[in-house]
């Protein structure tokens, strides 16, 4: 195209390099506008949350809802042999729901495709294929969309350096250099980096370019000869390690209200968490399974002599200045009758539950919680799905733990909202932006997730590392 962008549509079967921040959306919105053809396109990609982002952001660019149909790589699968149950032949137990049934729901649409039985079928439903983030396909999926791929003109959109993702050791991610690109043959590579251009910092967006040059080709990089956008908070591996980093954790951003995204241990959530709880106006990104909240769920007996002690013990995993300690002490002065001092609101919102044990004592205990002073919920998403289980199963008398199960599967369906500072890991900050990117333990990071982690910021990059070479 004009601009040097690559022209989606133009495309017969071919892939799309696309580094961080270069323009990657507005190919795919480029080409869904002037999409012309009867039938729509369908646009494929891993998350739900991606399927919500992408979605607005396609909304955002004007593009009509009828020039396309958007789904999740694993979600179109099922409603594919969902519709077509006798062709597939697929045991209807793997539509409940769980993670393995997953593997055998792409590998039965698959089957279905490459049998011939719906090609008439697809063909007359869409115009054309395009995959989003194609890098985190696993080898199932990767099989699938090949056999779309026959059906109808196909571009794939991903970047290696992205791949940080695939867990599934029974449907590993397919080898992009291998699998990937000995069926779709590069037909273009993105180059500007229009997130960094759009910022003003278009300097550094270019060092980045040449930063995932350097860790592609597994050299290292050396942050000692960085443009001026990158801050090296040299740690020791100290008691003065902590403060360093909480300090860089309080970056500014040099936009008015602009984000700060703070990027810690991928393996240790609770080190994520305490950054969040210690630092002022931060909040943590959470893991779309909301697994604190389930096992607070599964673990709760009203009845239990416990149960204040389990409400307690998970309101700290949340908010600040929870002070559980001392409120046990406290309630236990007051249930012998010797206390002093009356029952201040957390204290009578406690002894209320243990005398009505229900559902909506629980949530009016956490919300005493919150309204004490110093108080602070820095798990937001977690407190919001609690008190909305609660209330449901408060108001229809589900069991607590269906109604968080319903809560943790409709969060999966929304897309993440950036708040002003947040904490997070590689892999739940993945696909965000900020003004401004954290790292927090940047000598523990491979080359993938260091790339992904760099280029999150737009007009600045503070690296917490013992090290200035990393990679």
């Amino acid at each position: 195209m004009a601009d040097g962008m690559p022209d989606l549509l133009a495309i017969g079967r071919g892939a799309i390099v696309a580094p961080a921040g270069c323009g990657k959306t507005e190919l795919l919105s480029r080409a869904l506008t002037r999409h012309t053809a009867r039938t729509p396109i369908l646009v494929l990609t891993h998350t739900n949350a991606g399927v919500a982002a992408l979605k607005g952001r396609l909304d955002r660019a004007g593009v009509q809802p009828r020039l396309y149909r958007l789904a999740t790589i694993d979600g179109w699968a099922m409603r594919l042999i969902k519709t077509f149950p006798l062709r597939s032949g697929h045991d209807p137990a793997i539509l409940e729901g769980r993670t393995p049934g997953y593997v055998a729901i792409r590998r039965a649409a698959a089957r279905l495709l490459l049998s011939g039985h719906v090609s008439d079928v697809i063909q007359a439903s869409y115009a054309r294929l395009l995959v989003d983030e194609y890098q985190d396909c696993s080898e199932l999926q990767h099989q699938l969309v090949c056999a779309l791929s026959a059906l109808l003109p196909t571009a794939v959109v991903g970047d290696p350096m992205q791949a940080i993702f695939g867990f599934d050791r029974n449907d590993p991610l397919a080898d992009w250099n291998g699998q990937v690109l000995g069926h779709f043959s590069v037909a273009g590579t993105l180059g500007d980096p229009w997130r960094w251009r759009n910022a003003g910092t278009e300097t550094f967006g270019r060092w980045l370019l040449h930063v995932r040059g350097e860790l592609h080709a597994g050299r290292k990089i050396d942050l000692r000869q960085a443009v001026p956008e990158v801050r090296w908070v040299q740690l020791d591996g100290s008691q003065n390690d902590h403060p360093k980093q909480l300090g860089a954790c309080q970056s500014r951003s040099p936009a008015t209200d602009g984000s700060v995204l703070i990027i810690g241990d991928s393996r240790n959530p609770g080190s994520q968490q305490r950054f969040a709880s210690q630092t002022p106006g931060a909040v943590t990104v959470e893991a779309v399974d909301l697994r604190d909240l389930v096992s607070f769920a599964e673990a709760l007996d009203l009845a239990s002599q416990q149960a204040t002690g389990q409400i307690l013990d998970f309101a700290q995993k949340l908010m600040t200045n929870v002070g559980t300690a001392q409120l046990v002490q406290r309630l236990d002065t007051l249930r012998r009758g010797q206390a002093r001092k009356e029952a201040n609101e957390v204290e009578s919102a406690a002894l209320a539950f243990e005398a009505d044990r229900c559902h909506q004592r629980v949530a009016a205990l956490l919300v005493e919680l919150n309204k004490q002073s110093g108080a602070r919920v820095f798990r937001p998403a977690v407190f919001r799905a609690c008190m909305q289980a609660l209330q449901r199963c408060e108001r229809g008398g589900t069991p607590f733990v269906e109604t968080a199960i319903a809560m943790r599967e409709e969060y999966r369906l929304v897309g993440r909202s950036l708040p002003r500072r947040a904490v997070g890991s590689t892999l739940l900050l993945k696909g965000l932006e900020a003004d401004v990117a954290v790292i927090l333990g940047a000598d523990e990071l491979d080359a993938r997730h260091l790339y992904v982690a760099m280029t999150r910021g737009s007009r600045e990059l503070v690296i917490c590392a013992q090290s200035p070479i990393l990679g």
